[in-house]
């Protein structure tokens, strides 16, 4: 053998991949007791756990790593989920996908995640992309689904009723509740609202359900002080400018109550700019608890919502339709908290804000 063979076989050598075979050989036993082991199949309850324990540390002394395509073929399953959202940057969004991602990997499930950016034909392509990549399942973070879907689906922040979807949606009554009644014993009756985005999922949801308690608590919502967010942007921008518009109404408020943390945080600044104290002069309450929201300045008052574990119930609900072993509810509900920091506080004068804008 000339030098010149050696340096061919060697890598080859080196890099020959392991299979169910070759770790049925280093062990002595037949490919099918590895395999049960391996893929923890029902035929392995009959194979002794010293055996198991071989197996299992052969597989990891050879580096064994299954191979997808014949699992695949073998079972005619893909073991992979698709995820659309919104955007993927967003405080809101990658908690959720934090949450989805904690559960799949514990059970070696694969996902696929695309990001739409609320273009209707961009969601509709996606869409039917992933269901031609062979997911077997779908689960939609803050998007509304428009038909109902050839896939089992889980919607996180989905509102529409469509046979085969399950809805993760928080409590907005209550929600709305924990908010107005903590401005309401500080005082406040002049409250600003900043709404969320139409293209969001929650905002109608949200705005009705704030409408209602206000009502239910005598509390008087006024046109005046209601803006809306028109912007896609996903950092404290978002709540900049509507705040600087409420404030050139020339209305007088001592509370806002924003539609999410990240616009709460930017109204901050535009406050601020205004020569206005929060909160001394104006109390800002938000929306989600996001990272972020303990370290605002000052720390925001919100209405929290378990946006980890809203992520692990959608994937542990989806992977349980998937794999029929849960019934199939059209909508699981999720209990809001109150986090209450220093954006908050008494009513100190009344129409403050008259001598400051």
């Amino acid at each position: 053998m000339t030098p010149t063979q050696k340096k061919k076989t060697g890598p080859l050598r080196k890099n020959k991949k392991v299979t169910l075979k070759t770790v049925a050989q280093h062990v002595g036993l037949a490919a099918g007791t590895v395999s049960a082991t391996l893929n923890n199949s029902p035929a392995a309850r009959s194979i002794p756990e010293h055996t198991k324990k071989r197996i299992l540390a052969a597989a990891q002394e050879l580096n064994y790593r299954p191979d997808f395509f014949a699992r695949t073929l073998r079972m005619k399953r893909t073991f992979t989920i698709g995820v659309i959202a919104e955007e993927i940057g967003d405080a809101y969004g990658s908690q959720v996908i934090s949450g989805i991602e904690k559960y799949l990997r514990g059970r070696n499930y694969f996902f696929l995640t695309v990001v739409h950016r609320h273009d209707p034909k961009l969601l509709q392509t996606y869409s039917e992309m992933l269901v031609e990549r062979g997911v077997e399942g779908i689960i939609t973070v803050d998007t509304s689904i428009l038909a109902e879907p050839s896939l089992p689906t889980v919607a996180v922040a989905g509102h529409r009723q469509f046979s085969g979807v399950t809805n993760i949606v928080l409590d907005h009554k209550r929600a709305a509740r924990l908010a107005l009644e903590h401005l309401k014993e500080l005082g406040h009756e002049r409250i600003a609202f900043i709404k969320g985005q139409v293209f969001s999922s929650d905002s109608e949801d949200r705005w009705n359900a704030i409408t209602e308690v206000a009502g239910g608590l005598g509390m008087q919502i006024l046109p005046e002080l209601i803006i809306r967010i028109d912007s896609t942007v996903s950092t404290p921008e978002v709540g900049f400018p509507v705040t600087r518009e409420l404030l050139e109404r020339k209305e007088p408020f001592t509370a806002l109550f924003a539609y999410n943390d990240i616009s709460a945080i930017g109204a901050m600044w535009a406050l601020r700019e205004a020569g206005l104290r929060v909160p001394h002069d104006v109390s800002v309450v938000g929306f989600d608890d996001i990272p972020g929201a303990a370290f605002a300045d000052p720390g925001l008052t919100t209405v929290r919502q378990p946006l980890l574990r809203m992520g692990e119930i959608a994937a542990q609900t989806l992977v349980s339709q998937i794999e029929e072993h849960g019934e199939y509810v059209s909508e699981i509900a999720i209990e809001p908290e109150f986090v209450i920091r220093d954006s908050t506080a008494r009513v100190a004068l009344p129409r403050v804000m008259n001598s400051r804008i």
